[in-house]
């Protein structure tokens, strides 16, 4: 998709029978384990003129911002002002929904995700999601729900399986809690534990960028504190972006911030120079609890 065309995200693009498109995807199917060759002061992210409508609605209004590798970048503003539309953009989650408009570019290490010959499931590998709502798939057990992807990709060695399934849930900070109940239903786990169970899935098929919404809102003080403490240490090996509406939270976690409002990027930059000494007025009136 070239900067400034209008996509409509038509249903043959959620199809495999789709005979325009050319044999080869400018983002090759994503090797398990792999990690971009590419430097990384280059941006992870790169979003140009980026724009979202659902109908005759615009949810996003023409935003540019590079996503920085290997960092948390947190997007913060009141409800309905894009923050969820934005994130969703990254890997072509809009397409699961009808009526659903992009316009603009966004590139994932140089890679156009867009790209007419790109497969959306191939996206999605790159680029994970967890959700605000922890869904752990209810007749599965735990191991069930995080070796899910690889089976679907088309991993069944059981020592494969095992190995990806502890390293996952020891990345989560899940195995010690779980490591004896590995085959018990996800969701006799705790709410903590099943968001940080959905973390572990997602994890499993080794992505790039992790995106989360609201990943903590719904979970107790100290569930959210293994969770912030969880993302710090994951940013080492990953690109983070989150969505969060709390401003403590933002600043304690995140190397850049992004604030939205009313579908407009308003200012984005270092997250202590966006709390402490933002250049826009609005932006000082929201991290300051004057509107939102």
């Amino acid at each position: 998709m070239t900067p400034g065309e209008d996509k409509t995200i038509p249903e043959t693009r959620r199809e495999t029978g789709d005979e325009s498109r050319e044999p080869n995807s400018s983002i090759p199917p994503s090797t398990l384990g792999a990690r971009p060759s590419t430097v990384l002061t280059a941006p992870a992210l790169t979003v140009r003129r980026l724009s979202v409508f659902f109908g005759d609605n615009q949810a996003l209004k023409n935003t540019s911002l590079d996503i920085a590798a290997r960092a948390v970048t947190a997007i913060i503003g009141p409800s309905g002002c894009g923050k969820s539309t934005f994130l969703r953009a990254l890997n072509r989650m809009h397409e699961l929904t009808p009526e659903a408009r992009v316009k603009g570019e966004i590139r994932l290490f140089g890679e156009d995700i867009y790209a007419r010959n790109v497969e959306s499931v191939t996206v999605r590998r790159r680029i994970g999601m967890v959700f605000q709502k922890s869904n752990p798939f209810p007749t599965m057990s735990v191991v069930e729900n995080v070796t899910v992807g690889l089976r679907l990709n088309g991993i069944h060695n059981r020592k494969l399986l095992a190995e990806r399934t502890e390293l996952s849930l020891r990345m989560a900070a899940l195995w010690d809690e779980v490591k004896d109940r590995l085959h018990a239903p996800a969701i006799s786990l705790s709410g903590g534990q099943q968001q940080r169970l959905c973390i572990a899935r997602a994890l499993a098929v080794q992505p790039e960028v992790l995106l989360m919404d609201e990943p903590a809102s719904a979970l107790d003080p100290l569930a959210t504190a293994k969770i912030e403490d969880l993302i710090l240490e994951l940013k080492k090996d990953y690109t983070i972006v989150i969505v969060t509406h709390n401003m403590q939270q933002a600043a304690r976690m995140s190397d850049y911030t992004a604030f939205f409002y009313l579908g407009e990027l308003v200012e984005f930059g270092p997250t202590a120079k966006i709390f402490t000494s933002p250049s826009q007025k609005r932006t000082e009136d929201y991290v300051t609890g004057r509107f939102g």
